[in-house]
């Protein structure tokens, strides 16, 4: 979804509904389920406020199993326009971690929605916090099968620092 800087009336513009953004993730896997944002221009700079809610289908970092998450950012960015030619290098502040920027008079919120649920994700993702994992001897999943596998000796090339943090003076 595409919106022209110039065209934001005073009172903003509000979105409810996913129905706004027909495909907002390039992973048709992934689905919009909720949408409330409102959209504000103050001079050149546009606010853009509110939630989303996603369903994204994941891995499970532990034992490998698929599931499904369910995440639901709060959106808070302000966009500013894109600076012309080269900009100077400066250092950021705080504020500038919460700004982005728009280009030929143009917001893409649509690249937002997408970019707000990325940045939604954990990055080790998890399919219940109590997640066993796969046994590291025979490969299965701990959390379907109980596994009978003995566990593995240390790797002996580690064996003189088992001991280490215990020996050190603290």
């Amino acid at each position: 979804m595409i919106i022209r800087v110039s065209a934001i009336p005073d009172e903003g513009i509000r979105i409810d509904g996913p129905e706004a953004f027909p495909r907002p993730f390039v992973d048709p896997a992934w689905t919009l389920e909720g949408a409330e944002l409102a959209v504000e221009k103050d001079a050149d700079a546009v606010f853009v406020r509110g939630t989303l809610e996603a369903r994204v289908p994941l891995v499970c970092g532990r034992c490998l199993e698929p599931f499904e998450l369910r995440v639901s950012p709060e959106v808070d960015t302000r966009f500013l326009p894109a600076p012309e030619g080269r900009a100077e290098e400066r250092e950021l502040a705080s504020d500038d971690l919460e700004t982005d920027v728009y280009a030929h008079d143009q917001l893409d919120l649509g690249a937002l929605v997408e970019t707000e649920t990325n940045l939604a994700l954990p990055m080790k993702p998890l399919c219940r916090e109590d997640c066993r994992g796969l046994c590291s001897v025979c490969g299965g999943n701990r959390n379907v099968t109980a596994c009978a596998c003995p566990e593995p000796a240390s790797a002996s090339r580690w064996a003189p620092l088992k001991g280490l943090a215990d020996r050190l003076p603290r």
